[in-house]
Parts: C-alpha cells; sequence; structure tokens
C-alpha cells in the first residue's frame, strides 16, 4: 500500500473582495513551485518506480497506483536540474492530464496556498528559458518566488524531446 501525505491547508484568511487560487506547494532543487490544487489527484511518499526502456530520460518510469499503472515523471530533469542525489526519496504528486494520470517526482510537498489572482505575475524575463516554458507565472512571496508549473506543458513531448 502506498505512503500517502495529505498538504495541510495554509491558515491564511483571503480577503472578502480578493480572487484567490489555491495552490499544492512543492520544493524542486531547493526552489519554490505550485500547481493549481484542483489538478493534483494525490500526494504520495516514495514509491516502487519501474524504468520504461526507451523512454525519455525525464520519464522515471511507471507506478502501480490501487491497480492503476501511473507514468512518473522526474520534474528535476524535466526542468533540466542536476538529479536527485540517491539517497533523496522523490515524493509524488498526481494530477490527471486528459483522463490519464502522471506521477510529478519532486522533492518535498509542502501547505495548499491560497493566494490572490491579482498577485499573479507573467514570468520574468530574468526566469530560466526552461522553466519558462513550463510555468504559466510566479507570486513573489515574502523571502521566495513561487513558479506556477503548467501541467499540460510539463507532460508534453515531441518526437525531438523522445529522441
Amino acid at each position: 500500500m502506498a505512503d500517502q501525505t495529505a498538504p495541510k491547508r495554509a491558515t491564511s484568511t483571503p480577503d472578502a473582495g480578493d480572487d484567490q487560487k489555491d495552490f499544492v506547494s512543492m520544493i524542486i532543487a531547493g526552489q519554490l513551485f505550485g500547481l493549481p490544487v484542483l489538478a493534483v489527484q494525490d500526494v504520495l511518499g516514495p514509491q516502487q518506480i519501474t524504468r520504461t526502456p526507451l523512454a525519455p530520460p525525464e520519464v522515471a518510469g511507471s507506478l502501480n497506483l490501487r491497480g492503476r499503472i501511473v507514468t512518473a515523471l522526474d520534474v528535476r530533469l524535466r526542468l533540466g536540474l542536476p538529479s536527485r542525489p540517491e539517497a533523496e526519496r522523490a515524493m509524488s504528486v498526481v494530477v490527471d492530464h486528459r483522463g490519464e494520470l502522471f506521477s510529478l517526482m519532486v522533492d518535498s510537498v509542502g501547505e495548499v496556498l491560497s493566494l490572490g489572482a491579482a498577485d499573479f505575475e507573467r514570468n520574468p524575463p530574468t526566469l530560466d528559458p526552461r522553466w519558462r516554458e513550463f510555468s504559466q507565472g510566479v507570486y513573489r512571496l515574502k523571502g521566495s518566488l513561487l513558479v506556477v508549473l503548467d501541467v499540460a506543458q510539463l507532460l508534453r513531448f515531441n518526437r525531438a524531446d523522445a529522441a
């Protein structure tokens, strides 16, 4: 049975007139990222991953989630970051994309953050070009930057990627 860890809800109170968006926060190589909470199906602890032959390097393999085969994607590699050290075990954020489940392997999962839609910013020009490709935009938080990941772009592989 899978070790499941649910994200904790942030204790901030939204302003009455401010539209709020909720994000599951994650840490990948020391950077804060977020996924829209409605895209997230499940959060899992370290899982047994079976490598998929001939898959792109960022496709870690597949895992069994309650009888369903789920493709596992190493987000570190997809973002062009160094591989996770062998001693560190990845957590998985399971997302649904076009009716198919995918496991996004991240270093750790944090709280659900409720952020004001008015505080959302387009990607700054200084953001790594590869990250811009997979990001919808950013939120500037006290002391950090939350990069909002675009699930559809993360899971989009073309033939050049697969080669």
